[in-house]
């Protein structure tokens, strides 16, 4: 079994991205399945485009993308992507739509195709705080979780796909002592958690 796990790079002006600090940090094979890590850009179009290139290329069983979410404070697998891109900051190319579909004539939504309540348990059960989320956003989370999801429908038949975002680290709360913070050795605890559950599956 093949699980591609994907993180974004740095955006919005900070300089690290939990997601892809986790991500990289991820051990080699989780309960027997090899995992396969993909830095992607926080770029509307592009990270989608790097995401399903890799997924063309390796056919992976899973594709779970991991980003961050400033101000949460538990790790997130989400349930549903929306149709519809909006953006308070512009992306790292400076785009920044402002009320447009993700995908012209696409489903309203797609729910994940991840058991995401099963995750949440075994991230609670690793002693860490896991919640359900039932929005991803309208910026590029969103835009990438409904892509893969997409593709799962459409070009990837018994592939699985969704979402997880993760709280920020505590290096970023020197900008922004407001935002929850968890320690990266947690997150990357709790993502291991949470695919467990799908190398089980």
């Amino acid at each position: 079994m093949k699980i591609l796990v994907t993180g974004f790079d740095p955006f919005g002006g900070e300089t690290v991205n939990p997601a892809w600090e986790a991500v990289s940090r991820l051990p080699d094979h989780i309960g027997g399945a090899e995992i396969l890590r993909l830095q992607v850009p926080t770029v509307f179009g592009k990270a989608p485009e790097a995401v399903l290139q890799m997924a063309e290329r390796e056919k992976p069983d899973y594709i779970v993308a991991v980003g961050q979410a400033a101000g949460r404070t538990a790790i997130t697998p989400e349930r549903i992507a929306i149709n519809y891109e909006e953006a308070s900051i512009p992306d790292n190319a400076g785009f920044q739509p402002s009320g447009s579909p993700v995908v012209e004539g696409g489903p309203d939504g797609y729910f994940s195709l991840l058991p995401v309540r099963e995750m949440v348990e075994a991230i609670r059960d690793a002693g860490l705080p896991g919640k359900v989320s039932n929005t991803a956003g309208t910026f590029v989370c969103n835009h990438l979780m409904y892509h893969i999801l997409h593709a799962c429908c459409t070009r990837f038949p018994g592939v699985r796909g969704g979402f997880i975002h993760v709280p920020c680290i505590p290096e970023q709360q020197a900008g922004h002592p407001e935002w929850f913070a968890l320690e990266l050795s947690e997150i990357v605890k709790g993502l291991t958690a949470a695919l467990e559950v799908l190398a089980r599956e």
